[in-house]
């Protein structure tokens, strides 16, 4: 027992210890001593895209079209009442037990899935969303650093880290010495940047027409958390701190507008078809099967909602393709589509349920119905683009998997597919030029200079790939240099 112990925590320091080394080598400047950083916008674009890379190369994010179009979509409904912005935001669900989620440098957020789990309603999930925006709108992460008088990117690093891991029990006996030395609890949001953070995101939900009491279920649950874990957890590593302070002040806020507006906020319970789906998806490739199972088992026998018992059924639909009980995946699925008629998005599940189950041509008049309908839907797009991928129509295939590189173009499998593409077309040059993207965007940057240089040396890769191969190395050179 010891010595399982003993090999549990040995692999819990390697893990953490291989995160630092890759921020090391991705930030460039941890053996300068002491270098007094002040974030102009340019550099905060640098730190977080070396920060992506990071944690794309460490973690696993859920990253596939259909989760990332929906939580890029809410961002879209924030960051349209928030005003201009000085970033491109892009949002990210991080395969990771904890109750966390976290705004980094230059429009980087990312949530937990442990805390999606968590979540009844998608009003919640916006309350959490608004208040990480309101943290890069208000620019906390770099005012808080520009405060200290000396902050070394050793600091910076370690500080950075116990963000991305969002599990801070796991560093606290690797950094807690140097984390204090060097004055990165400064990293951790202040009282007064809760305070504006929740200011922003409650005027945010009333100017969308969200109820606000979601901001304090989510930090009432944050509190109960808090409380049961208070012993485990240095203060400074609390991501966000003081939730008794901030359910105090958020009270206070729901109080006064209860008393400005007699009308009463409105139904937080309304897109539970779209959040239970989103959550089911996450959770599907996210926790155990089993307790997915007994979740929605339970769900089924204690509940009475008619949505959120169709919707228990489609977790079990997703077990069920996962496990390749096709004939039990479609008995679910076609529940699901009985309590929700008009919902086209389960039109392409089954689509992909078709495909996985070797009914491709069952699939494809479905498939071309709904790209048609909505060639914006890259869920669709995606999985269209595989089954004609499939019937060894490269070019029609490769097309759709470009619409899907442009529109969400941080989704690494996307390259890796139109490497598969070129391969069966015969251009191997071009398929090698994909490989590079398709490491370089899961973070593993060793693997993309090399297919990035040898592209370049390649006289089959076309002259415009050659060139393209150029302006990602020469990026990749300036994120180490600065």
């Amino acid at each position: 027992m010891l010595c399982q112990r003993f090999f549990c925590r040995s692999f819990v320091v390697q893990r953490f210890i291989t995160v630092a080394l890759a921020f090391c080598m991705l930030l460039g400047q941890c053996l300068v001593p002491t270098r007094s950083i002040a974030f102009s916008i340019g550099e905060e674009r640098n730190i977080g895209e070396k920060l992506l890379m990071a944690v794309r190369s460490q973690f696993d994010l859920l990253d596939d079209p259909d989760i990332v179009q929906y939580i890029n979509k809410l961002g879209s409904q924030v960051l349209a009442v928030a005003g201009p912005q000085y970033f491109d935001y892009h949002f990210f669900i991080v395969n990771n037990e904890q109750f966390n989620a976290f705004a980094a440098p230059s429009g980087l957020i990312f949530f937990n899935s442990g805390l999606i789990k968590k979540m009844q309603s998608e009003d919640e999930l916006l309350s959490v969303l608004a208040h990480e925006v309101a943290h890069v709108v208000s620019r906390h992460i770099s005012h808080r650093l520009e405060k200290q008088k000396k902050v070394t990117a050793a600091s910076l690093l370690f500080g950075l880290a116990s963000l991305a891991v969002g599990d801070p029990s796991l560093t606290q006996g690797l950094f807690s010495g140097a984390l204090a030395a060097n004055k990165t609890a400064g990293l951790s949001f202040s009282r007064q940047d809760e305070e504006q953070a929740d200011r922003l995101a409650f005027g945010w939900l009333r100017i969308m027409g969200r109820n606000p009491t979601a901001m304090e279920t989510m930090l009432k649950s944050m509190r109960r958390i808090t409380r049961y874990r208070s012993e485990q957890l240095p203060p400074y590593l609390l991501t966000h701190p003081n939730p008794e302070a901030r359910l105090d002040y958020v009270q206070s806020l729901l109080e006064l507008e209860r008393r400005k507006n007699r009308h009463p906020f409105p139904d937080g319970n309304r897109n539970m078809f779209s959040f239970l789906r989103f959550k089911y998806r996450v959770l599907s490739q996210a926790i155990d099967p089993e307790d997915l199972r007994v979740h929605c088992a339970n769900t089924l026998a204690t509940n009475e909602n008619p949505d959120l018992l169709a919707m228990a059924h489609y977790g079990l639909a997703l077990l069920n393709k996962q496990e390749n009980q096709f004939d039990e995946a479609y008995k679910h699925l076609n529940i699901v589509q009985n309590q929700f008629p008009g919902r086209d998005i389960l039109k392409i599940d089954l689509a992909a349920l078709y495909i996985a189950s070797g009914k491709l041509e069952q699939a494809m008049p479905l498939l071309r119905r709904m790209y048609k309908r909505d060639p914006t839907d890259m869920y669709c797009t995606f999985i269209f683009a595989g089954a004609m991928a499939q019937k060894e129509q490269f070019e029609e295939a490769e097309k759709l998997y470009r619409e899907v590189a442009k529109n969400i173009p941080e989704y690494s499998q996307v390259y890796y597919e139109l490497a598969r593409v070129k391969s069966g077309q015969g251009e191997r040059g071009a398929s090698t030029f994909y490989l590079a993207k398709y490491y370089m965007y899961e973070g593993r940057i060793k693997y993309a200079k090399q297919y990035l240089h040898r592209i370049q040396k390649d006289p089959q890769v076309p002259p415009h790939l050659q060139e393209e191969a150029g302006t990602l190395l020469q990026r990749l050179k300036e994120l180490e240099d600065t």
